[in-house]
């Protein structure tokens, strides 16, 4: 049902597209036949990229498959908002070509029948013709032309300034939570957070090895992952996962599974063995204790939701039961949605990731209707929940209004 609504989505946006870009701005031929042809060809790459990345094969698509998808977006989005302008434009034009239509004099007789006083006075017959209707086609094709022209600019520049952005170097965010059950000692503990770094087929290993980079210079006590690592299989993406086993923290890197481990052709479990080899601790519905200045933390991490098809789901009871009174806990659960049973076992601070902040705008509406935040720090259900935008993208490699982060997240008593 999901792959038939996507394509069902898929097939409508390119018949919008088509009859906005191809249909209003030619007139019938030989060019609009071949760009129509086009906006087939751009709609199977779209089907075909997402089902040769999902399946770990037809990974060369993924670049032109996902580029024109962001451009199909703000595209998209784009016309949609000139739609009222256009409309208006229209009707202006309209109205300018009925004023500028000659007026026939009044005459006493039909149109084309000489007067008569004008026969009898031998006079030539200066009756004017009937006024010929504006030419439609066009005034369709002058809106229409202009309408694709702003359109496409907005479109490429803002897809461009977006890539950009989602290539670039994550900003570090630097956050501070303050927990009021929170032992003095461990006041000043600091964690940072990476989620959705999304190692695939438009990442390299220089896209690991930056971020590993840039956690290192945080000087963390504690690396917390978020899920949401890997696009594939270890087969394929191993190698560019290895520069995390350069992860430096006083006490340890620790994950959680997103729903993206659970997609992946090997198995999500390939990939938890191969992060205990590279010294990052899966937390599977399980927690540990942070031993910080003669105090204690509790660390807890559960499973994504997605993991629950597999028989691998959250289970908040075995995470966070039998805990010693009186100790703050902090919860890496990947979806912020996951808060509202976390309140139920008393956590005091959820770190997660999952909603790429929008990603890209005006996405971060939607991801809204779904998740209780969006990005940043909030209080949910008495729970204070802390959402990365993550490190990386899913889909086409652009971000927009959302840049990729890395947090520096401190605890205050």
């Amino acid at each position: 049902m999901i792959v038939l609504i996507f394509v069902g989505l898929i097939l409508l946006a390119h018949y919008y597209l088509w009859h906005r870009l191809v249909r209003s701005t030619t007139a019938p031929g030989r060019l609009r036949k071949a760009l129509t042809w086009g906006v087939v060809a751009l709609m199977l790459l779209v089907v075909a990229t997402f089902a040769g990345t999902r399946a770990d094969f037809g990974t060369w698509l993924a670049w032109p498959g996902y580029l024109w998808l962001a451009l199909l977006f703000y595209l998209f989005v784009f016309l949609a908002v000139l739609e009222i302008p256009r409309a208006v434009a229209a009707v202006l034009l309209r109205r300018a070509e009925r004023r500028r239509a000659p007026v026939p004099e009044p005459v006493a007789v039909l149109a084309g029948t000489p007067a008569p006083d004008d026969v009898a006075a031998g006079l030539p017959d200066v009756t004017p013709d009937p006024v010929e209707p504006p030419d439609g086609l066009s005034r369709r094709l002058f809106l229409g032309r202009a309408t694709a022209a702003v359109a496409g600019v907005g479109a490429a520049a803002t897809v461009g300034y977006g890539v950009s952005s989602a290539l670039g170097d994550p900003v570090i965010e630097p956050v501070r939570v303050t927990l009021p059950k929170l032992d003095l000692r461990l006041s000043g503990l600091r964690f940072a957070v990476v989620s959705d770094i999304h190692l695939g087929p438009l990442t390299g290993r220089s896209h690991t090895e930056r971020i590993v980079r840039m956690i290192n210079g945080l000087e963390a006590d504690v690396v917390a992952i978020v899920g949401d690592l890997v696009d594939g299989s270890v087969a394929r993406l191993g190698p560019l996962a290895r520069p995390l086993k350069d992860l430096e923290s006083r006490y340890g890197a620790y994950f959680v599974t997103g729903n993206h481990e659970y997609f992946s052709p090997g198995g999500y479990i390939e990939w938890l063995d191969e992060l205990g080899e590279l010294g990052v601790r899966p937390l599977r519905n399980e927690r540990v204790e942070i031993a910080h200045q003669g105090a204690v933390l509790d660390l807890a991490g559960v499973n994504d939701l997605g993991g629950a098809s597999q028989g691998d789901g959250p289970d908040f009871a075995k995470a966070l039961g039998g805990r010693t009174s009186g100790r703050s806990t902090v919860l890496l659960a990947h979806q912020p949605v996951q808060v509202s049973e976390a309140a139920r076992h008393g956590v005091d601070l959820q770190l997660s990731g999952h909603t790429h902040g929008g990603q890209i705008v005006p996405f971060n509406l939607v991801v809204g209707l779904q998740q209780p935040v969006v990005s940043g720090l909030a209080t949910v259900d008495g729970v204070q929940v802390y959402t990365t935008r993550g490190a990386g993208f899913w889909g086409p490699p652009v971000r927009v209004g959302a840049p990729p982060e890395i947090t520096i997240l401190e605890l205050r008593s």
